[in-house]
């Protein structure tokens, strides 16, 4: 078996089926001889920010000198992008070797009449397989879905836990309210073990505090109120941690976007309580300097100046996108690409797109997978909601160049589904290697 042909199989699994139960990925990880008993874990739960709370913890260990793992979904452009070492891919010989571990392991267990590992379990288990063979100190984990029931909460024994903002997204699966969701995200809580949040959703906190008491797990609640803002630009934020664990101490975060204030005092918090508990010996220079220069794909991301793509596809990272999109826009013309997938409730979405920016042109256009939604519908909905020019481009490359002629010398934002990212980095990547 080759590079290719593992991951086509990979890919292969459905994504979107019924979860294993836990004692599947139990088992899967006992075949493979539990190699995330052999890392100290940093476990990542939430509904939005959990990527780039992750990118910050990872680049402040790599900058502490460590080797460190990062576990992150989904990928933009190749799979690879999933399991990083030192903030770089994993190779595609390492990909195979760890996949054709798991791959015995996945064959020997169907053959004992266990379930057959989800698309998930198998990157989980492919992930763990590649640190431990590259002897990985420190792993930063992204759970996948949830928390509670996600494949990455065999992990027993993390150094730390983190939730990143909590709001209402798959509530089909994790429930249809804020508290449900945070009960689900707040189930990676370990006995003991330091849990680090993001308490400015007030229904979400109650829930995660009752948690924590009931394992005994010290709580570190980080809000904005503690974070003054020093200044901006289009492409940076400088704040003040006015108290915590962190007090007085100033960041520089390296993206435009507002939330990520809260996602880097997030993460900033956590080696704070970490150093403190631990003695892990992180100075202050490695941790503000690790957050300086994170560097995290589709979010809030300038490719070209004055070109922002963003990954925002729910509820809650539409509201931060269009906030950010009021601080950059300072009389400037805006457009804006624009694409989702079938399941997202795309129409509320573009409304508050809509009602919160000022537009002067819009181009939708369609993702390639079996999720899409046509461009042409696309157009309608934003019609409804905006007097601006709206123009349906169905093939994605097209709709670009578009919407680089439209921009003009003002700002072009890319958003409403990560897989337009996806498609958008590699149109990029191609066009700067010819």
């Amino acid at each position: 078996m080759n590079y290719t042909e593992a991951v086509e199989y990979v890919l292969s699994v459905p994504k979107f089926t019924k979860k294993n139960k836990l004692e599947n990925t139990v088992e899967l990880m006992e075949r493979l001889g539990h190699p995330e008993r052999r890392m100290k874990i940093i476990h990542v739960a939430g509904t939005n920010g959990k990527g780039s709370v992750c990118a910050y913890l990872s680049s402040i260990l790599e900058h502490a000198g460590k080797k460190v793992g990062l576990f992150t979904s989904p990928h933009l452009v190749k799979i690879n992008e999933r399991f990083q070492i030192n903030n770089e891919p994993i190779s595609d010989a390492m990909f195979l070797s760890a996949y054709e571990k798991v791959w015995d392991a996945i064959q020997s267990m169907v053959k004992d009449g266990f379930y057959h590992p989800t698309y998930f379990e198998i990157l989980f288990a492919l992930c763990m397989v590649a640190f431990e063979r590259e002897n990985v100190e420190y792993v930063v984990l992204e759970t996948g879905l949830g928390g509670r029931l996600d494949a990455t909460n065999v992990v027993e024994h993390p150094i730390a836990t983190v939730l990143t903002s909590i709001s209402l997204d798959h509530t089909e699966i994790l429930g249809d309210t804020v508290e449900k969701i945070a009960w689900e995200k707040a189930g990676i809580l370990k006995q003991g073990v330091p849990v680090i949040y993001d308490a400015n959703e007030k229904k979400a906190e109650p829930v995660i505090l009752q948690k924590a008491k009931e394992m005994n797990a010290p709580a570190y609640p980080v809000d904005l109120s503690m974070c003054e803002i020093l200044g901006r630009t289009d492409a940076t934020i400088d704040y003040r941690l006015t108290n915590g664990q962190c007090q007085g101490w100033e960041v520089h975060v390296p993206y435009a976007a507002s939330y990520q204030v809260m996602n880097s005092a997030v993460a900033l918090t956590a080696f704070c309580v970490l150093n403190e508990r631990f003695h892990l010996g992180i100075d202050r220079r490695a941790i503000t300097e690790g957050i300086a220069h994170t560097r995290w794909q589709g979010r809030m991301e300038t490719v070209l100046p004055g070109v922002i793509l963003d990954g925002g596809h729910n509820a809650s990272g539409i509201q931060e996108f269009v906030k950010t999109v009021q601080d950059l826009e300072k009389g400037r013309k805006i457009t804006m690409l624009f694409s989702a997938v079938v399941e997202k409730n795309y129409e509320k979405m573009i409304q508050e797109i809509c009602e919160g920016t000022n537009l002067s042109s819009v181009v939708v256009t369609e993702i390639h997978n079996d999720r899409i939604v046509p461009a042409e519908e696309l157009k309608r909905i934003f019609e409804k909601y905006t007097k601006a020019k709206v123009t349906a481009v169905p093939v994605i490359e097209e709709a670009f160049e578009e919407a680089m002629r439209e921009k003009g010398d003002g700002m072009l934002f890319c958003a409403g589904s990560l897989y337009l990212v996806g498609e958008l980095k590699e149109i990029l990547e191609r066009r700067k290697e010819r």
